[in-house]
């Protein structure tokens, strides 16, 4: 295994792309209302806007839920022949658009094409009695893409076409922003998208990660915008006697994609219990893991009998330590999961717990039959 901190690179021809921050992640999935469900009760998301038929949109349902600054669109099709339709008979759920905030749309549109971005939607503005937004998109990896969101001070609940949920609002249970969005890449490919947003989106290389284990292996690296508001690991299989997590991911999904949403929390002991309160499940930790921890990581302020108890994972970089703890897949098909990460100013992505998450993961897939 190895980590590397690169230096931070100017964009190309000295031209910036002004990307805020994640305005939303948007996961195209079979039932909305079910969807919404699952992430109010499980996952402690407030409903807050809806739009579909009601809307006069007609085509697909999408429901909004929020928690601290967390936005997910969760949206379903109306039509069976729809491009919604065949992305979830393709992939299942899955995430579908990883929203970035801009400060002008049609510059970061127009220099993302010229840098060599394929067009999905170009800028559009989309209006109501609130105010407008201007939303442009382009296309990345398999069928996922990258919306850019110019709000103007919009006043409304979300975006031009949505109404206000007005209902009670869900306890939250600490989960506070998106810390990273982790990317599965077919084999080969892991350069040449870590180029396309070096070259062309203006990101720079921050962390590479190489990982083997007597089973499977990867390659890693990590991207991120100028203030690392918005960070992008992204992993290819590598070589190895069986198959990884990452090229089960890639056949399940039937392709590149978004492989898991990593959350921040700022207590994650008391969000990690809430959340298996509420029945989401978690990958296991050898108990022998936790044996060693102080001697590998040092002193740490956290109660270790709960860190044990609840499978939460600790490392150190550097700057800090952070704490992170993996749930199982999220539906069905073994590909989307989430992340639980805690940070103690570290800014690493828990290198030295890549070889834990991947042996916890082949268990998993040795019981599924597909190590």
């Amino acid at each position: 295994m190895s980590t590397k901190e690169h230096e931070r690179n100017p964009s190309p021809n000295g031209v910036a792309l002004q990307f805020k921050g994640v305005d939303y992640i948007e996961l195209y999935v079979g039932n909305a209302r079910q969807a919404a469900h699952f992430y109010r009760t499980g996952c402690g998301f407030t409903p807050t806007a809806c739009a579909g038929l009601a809307t006069d949109v007609r085509d697909r349902v999408s429901y909004v839920v929020e928690q601290g600054d967390i936005r997910l669109i969760l949206t379903n099709a109306l039509d069976p022949e729809s491009p919604i339709s065949e992305h979830v008979r393709l992939h299942g759920d899955s995430i579908k658009d990883i929203a970035f905030s801009v400060n002008d749309a049609e510059q970061a549109f127009a220099e993302a094409l010229r840098r060599g971005a394929r067009s999905v939607m170009e800028p559009t503005v989309l209006e109501d009695q609130s105010g407008q937004v201007i939303k442009a998109t382009i296309g990345v990896y398999g069928d996922t893409v990258h919306s850019f969101i110019q709000r103007n001070g919009y006043a409304g609940a979300f975006l031009p076409s949505y109404q206000a949920i007005h209902d009670q609002p869900i306890e939250s249970i600490g989960l506070e922003q998106i810390d990273h969005v982790a990317i599965s890449i077919e084999p080969g490919k892991l350069n040449q998208w870590i180029e396309f947003y070096k070259d062309v989106l203006g990101f720079q290389q921050s962390h590479q990660e190489d990982v083997a284990t007597d089973y499977s292996a990867m390659n890693s690296k990590v991207v991120q915008n100028s203030t690392g508001s918005i960070k992008l690991p992204m992993m290819e299989p590598a070589l190895g006697k069986r198959k990884s997590q990452i090229a089960e991911y890639l056949e399940f999904h039937h392709g590149p994609g978004a492989q898991h949403l990593a959350l921040l929390s700022s207590n994650i002991v008391r969000t990690v219990r809430a959340l298996r309160a509420n029945n989401i499940e978690f990958l296991a930790t050898p108990g022998s893991y936790y044996d060693t921890l102080e001697a590998r990581i040092g002193e740490i302020d956290e109660d270790m009998a709960a860190l044990r108890d609840l499978n939460i994972l600790v490392d150190r970089d550097e700057w800090g330590y952070l704490m992170q703890c993996f749930t199982k897949p999220i539906q069905d098909r073994p590909t989307v999961f989430l992340e639980i990460v805690q940070r103690k100013s570290a800014r690493g992505f828990g290198s030295g717990n890549i070889r834990a998450l991947f042996e916890a993961l082949e268990r998993e897939q040795e019981l599924r039959g597909n190590l």
